[in-house]
């Protein structure tokens, strides 16, 4: 195989570029404005009793090619899916069917013809015209059998689309899922809004943020780690339910379920109580999973998941001192780190609230497979959420698992600003003691509360893990059309071969 160099940045295929040239000796663009195109290939193939015969423009990327004699057989790609093009000398234009000896897998075509089947019955464009939309200067990985290293697809994600087509419909199940939960909230009553990705002040949860800064105010900012405390500001100015699609940072691990930037949708609500959202979230999942499969029991990894409400009830403290003898809602810093060596849990911060969250990791955790609520945390866990009513060593949280993974935190929200203005005070104190996961103070939003905040529920759901369920995959970035990855610094020609 030869290489050509252009601007000693990037290689191409030396036998496709001189195809292109040929291509433009002969008059043709081979990178044209528009083309129309009437039908897809699964359009075709769905209703071809009804087709058969008719003229069709249809156009795609060629991803295989086989030549028997005066015969042409390319395999078009559309958005839809597949379908084969059927090109000869006695029924293609002759410019046309001469214009193939420029053509090769990897090029996009447009493709005038009539619908029909071959004699061995596979449904087939019989073309009149064929249209180079756009030539190809790179091989299709491996003779389009599969792009199967991980780190490139990830890195060159449309090659991955290319070659694997099923990606295609993870991220298609995903859009389906947010639109249906823009829907239900709207039918809802509720308000979409935008707030503030780069914050003087972050906060809304424990995270470590990425730093940036405001050359034009002279000032360093925050990526958002959460856009809670600004759809509170809007409960308090009086919406009444609010959301936003967002997407937030966290300058954290890279695994199967964490990516530095990720998408969640966080929705608040006056005069509703982490009761109210246990039953609406049952209501809105079980719903999502009707819409997309028609049941609310689907397969994950080879079981079965459940999302027929009610979901399970697990309480936090009360599973854990079953499991280990250990009241987490009485932990202290000092007797998380005797615990932390004698359970030899493997944390980078400790004290109470990290040993307590690799306890529940530890012991609960794993048993977590059908949709379950997960309720009622230590307080100390919790600087933005009501105390359990009858308990304050308790709050009145929620977190929702699906196959063992977190997927959606809920508070009865705190509207006390004197109670807020102290669990800020304790998330200082532990930042200043090197926990770089605790938010500071937020002295606006402190003030905007004690203008008076009525009783509110909010909650948060995870779109990058819960479309990863929905698509039986064990890792997000298989529904990430753009996940993080190691940069490389150095041009690679892997995709070619």
């Amino acid at each position: 195989m030869h290489f050509y160099y252009i601007f000693g940045i990037f290689m191409v295929d030396s036998f496709k570029l001189d195809k292109m040239k040929k291509l433009l000796e002969k008059g043709i663009n081979p990178y044209p404005y528009s083309f129309k195109q009437s039908a897809h290939a699964e359009e075709i193939k769905a209703n071809y009793e009804k087709m058969e015969g008719t003229s069709v423009s249809v156009a795609g990327r060629a991803v295989s090619m086989r030549r028997m004699g005066q015969l042409y057989f390319i395999d078009i790609l559309d958005e839809s899916g597949k379908i084969q093009m059927l090109a000869a000398a006695n029924i293609t234009e002759k410019a046309s069917f001469e214009l193939l000896d420029e053509i090769d897998a990897g090029d996009i075509l447009g493709i005038e013809g009539t619908v029909s089947k071959t004699k061995r019955g596979e449904i087939s464009v019989e073309a009149k015209g064929i249209t180079v939309l756009a030539k190809s200067l790179r091989q299709l990985p491996e003779k389009f059998h599969g792009l199967n290293d991980t780190e490139l697809r990830y890195r060159k994600r449309y090659l991955d689309l290319i070659a694997n087509t099923e990606v295609r419909k993870f991220f298609t199940t995903r859009a389906k899922v947010l639109s249906f939960l823009r829907n239900f909230l709207d039918s809802r009553g509720y308000v979409e809004f935008e707030t503030p990705i780069l914050q003087q002040t972050y906060g809304g949860a424990n995270a470590e943020p990425f730093k940036t800064r405001y050359n034009a105010l002279g000032t360093d900012v925050f990526l958002r780690i959460s856009d809670e405390l600004y759809l509170k500001r809007l409960i308090i100015g009086g919406f009444e339910k609010v959301y936003e699609v967002s997407k937030d940072f966290r300058n954290e691990d890279i695994d199967s379920t964490h990516n530095p930037e990720f998408t969640q949708i966080e929705f608040y609500e006056a005069y509703k109580d982490y009761n109210d959202f246990m039953e609406m979230t049952e209501e809105m999942l079980s719903k999502l999973v009707k819409e997309l499969f028609g049941t609310t029991k689907i397969k994950y990894q080879g079981k079965e998941l459940d999302f027929t409400p009610p979901f399970k009830r697990v309480y936090w403290v009360d599973e854990i001192k079953k499991k280990t003898g250990i009241d987490v809602a009485e932990l202290t810093d000092e007797q998380a780190k005797e615990i932390s060596k004698k359970e030899k849990l493997e944390i980078g911060i400790v004290n109470a609230y990290h040993v307590a969250d690799a306890l529940f990791d530890k012991y609960i955790k794993p048993e977590l497979f059908n949709p379950a609520f997960v309720l009622d945390f230590p307080a100390y866990m919790c600087p933005l959420t009501k105390d359990k009513r009858g308990n304050p060593k308790l709050s009145e949280r929620f977190e929702l698992y699906l196959a063992g993974k977190e997927d959606a935190n809920c508070y009865s929200e705190l509207t006390d600003p004197i109670e807020q203005r102290k669990k800020f005070e304790e998330q200082d104190s532990e930042r200043k003691k090197g926990d770089v996961e605790a938010p500071p103070s937020d002295e606006d939003f402190l003030e905007a509360i004690e203008y008076g905040m009525p009783p509110t529920a909010g909650l948060g759901i995870a779109i990058d893990r819960l479309a990863m369920i929905l698509t039986d995959n064990v890792s997000i970035k298989e529904v990430m059309p753009f996940p993080a990855v190691k940069p490389k610094n150095e041009p690679t020609d892997q995709a070619a071969s």
